[in-house]
């Protein structure tokens, strides 16, 4: 079932605030930025563990790392060559949950290092978001195989068809009603952008966004049981009410090309420039304020809260993970 919403495009922008500092310095006051020991690693999703450090992936470098608050990095070859690993994310189980774009496999990790890896029986599914459901099982996006994927704790996986043809989903998320919420970049239309659900039975409901050629990327729950997603395409932040509204709010920076997207401890949303090189936050209202990165054409890609009360970035082409005080 396909529903189609009213925008409403919100005018009213927050101040923009620049924090400042020299090119690779390690700290702005407000940003600090901590090198990948692996050179070209190009680092993507993050995830908080079980025993408080934030853990990423490694594309390039094809590892799986951990960062400890105070930015000692520890990195973990994946068993498997040349998997492309993408997001993570934190299991109920303890251990990290990962997606191997290439390899076809979703992947998990002890906060001690070892690993395990469950084939995926679509060949060719490009395994891309990843995140813990409600029911107590990993739940994911399949990009190329027009599928969301489930998989327990012990490696059982089921695939759930997506209604339309070349949805294109990346990430996914669980949002507070108890379903698992995912983005569709592209459709069998032209640049025909949706919002999916799909419930832990496994049926599937999508919404068409009015925005054409936006290309939602990332999404995240908010703190006032919205979700929250990045159009890439058309530098917006949107707001999605599950009842059938969304509202979106225009990014000052132009070309800012927004990409990851999370919720932080003061009860804000942050996400990432990906092109304006900035982080920045949006209030539950619209309001937004944007950050400078202190490293130039960082490439910023995923984000997440961390234990500590910080945001956690990647810099995708910086080779650097960087933190932020809210």
């Amino acid at each position: 079932m396909n529903r189609v919403f009213a925008v409403t495009s919100a005018l009213t922008l927050g101040l923009a605030v620049f924090a400042r500092g020299a090119a690779g310095g390690s700290s702005t006051g407000i940003i600090t930025e901590y090198a990948i020991p692996t050179a070209h690693a190009l680092s993507g999703g993050l995830a908080v563990g079980s025993d408080g450090n934030v853990w990423f992936t490694e594309d390039a470098g094809n590892k799986i790392a951990m960062i400890t608050t105070s930015g000692k990095i520890t990195e973990y070859a994946i068993p498997t060559g040349s998997a492309s690993p993408e997001d993570i994310a934190a299991g109920p189980d303890g251990s990290l949950w990962f997606t191997e774009t290439q390899a076809n496999k979703i992947g998990r990790i002890g906060t001690r290092g070892s690993f395990t890896e469950y084939a995926i029986p679509t060949r060719g599914a490009w395994p891309y978001g990843i995140a813990a459901g409600p029911d107590g099982n990993l739940w994911f996006t399949e990009n190329r195989a027009n599928k969301i994927g489930k998989i327990t704790p012990r490696g059982a996986i089921t695939e759930y068809k997506i209604p339309s043809a070349r949805a294109n989903s990346t990430d996914i998320a669980a949002g507070r009603d108890g379903n698992l919420w995912f983005n569709e970049s592209s459709g069998p239309g032209p640049n025909d952008s949706k919002i999916g659900k799909i419930t832990t039975g496994g049926t599937i409901t999508e919404y068409l966004l009015s925005t054409r050629g936006a290309e939602p990327i990332d999404i995240a729950a908010g703190p006032d049981g919205n979700l929250w997603f990045t159009e890439n395409d058309s530098d917006r932040i949107a707001k999605f009410d599950p009842s059938g509204m969304i509202t979106e709010y225009p990014i000052p920076t132009r070309n800012a090309r927004p990409y990851g997207i999370t919720a932080g401890p003061d009860g804000n949303l942050w996400f990432n420039e990906s092109k304006g090189n900035k982080i920045a936050k949006i209030t539950t209202n619209g309001a937004i304020t944007e950050y400078a990165l202190p490293t130039a054409g960082a490439g910023l890609d995923g984000i997440t809260a961390g234990s500590d009360g910080k945001l956690w970035f990647a810099e995708n082409y910086g080779n650097k993970i960087g933190t932020i005080s809210p």
